[in-house]
């Protein structure tokens, strides 16, 4: 698959809300890169067992309202994807809207590395 080929199959996964799909777009060894560090957790995660455990972490924790998904903007062996979420925050019923956008790399057909960019406001 070609850089757009991923990315659009990555958009689409995510639009569906089926983002444990997307791991099969994933080397084994690639990293994900929060802004900060989640509760208890560190900024950057190894490896497909560790990103699914974010995974699992996020849905635990959030109850998610509505979602958009915008893009993907590809850029040489990159591409940026913009989200939209309308949570609550389980644990302590906060509900709030949070934007980001997420910076993916591709090499050898399979997303290595992916990259949150969010405020912390």
């Amino acid at each position: 698959m070609n850089i757009q080929e991923i990315a659009d199959k990555l958009v689409a996964v995510c639009k569906s809300g089926k983002f444990e799909d997307a791991l099969a777009l994933y080397a084994p060894d690639a990293v994900s890169v929060e802004a900060s560090a989640p509760p208890g957790g560190q900024r950057e995660t190894v490896g497909l067992a560790g990103i699914r455990g974010k995974g699992e972490w996020w849905v635990a924790n959030h109850e998610v309202h509505s979602m958009q998904v915008a893009g993907p903007w590809p850029h040489d062996d990159r591409f940026i994807v913009g989200f939209k979420f309308d949570v609550t925050m389980k644990p302590t019923k906060q509900r709030f809207t949070m934007e980001e956008m997420a910076l993916y790399t591709v090499k050898d057909g399979k997303i290595v590395r992916e990259e949150f960019f969010y405020s912390m406001g």
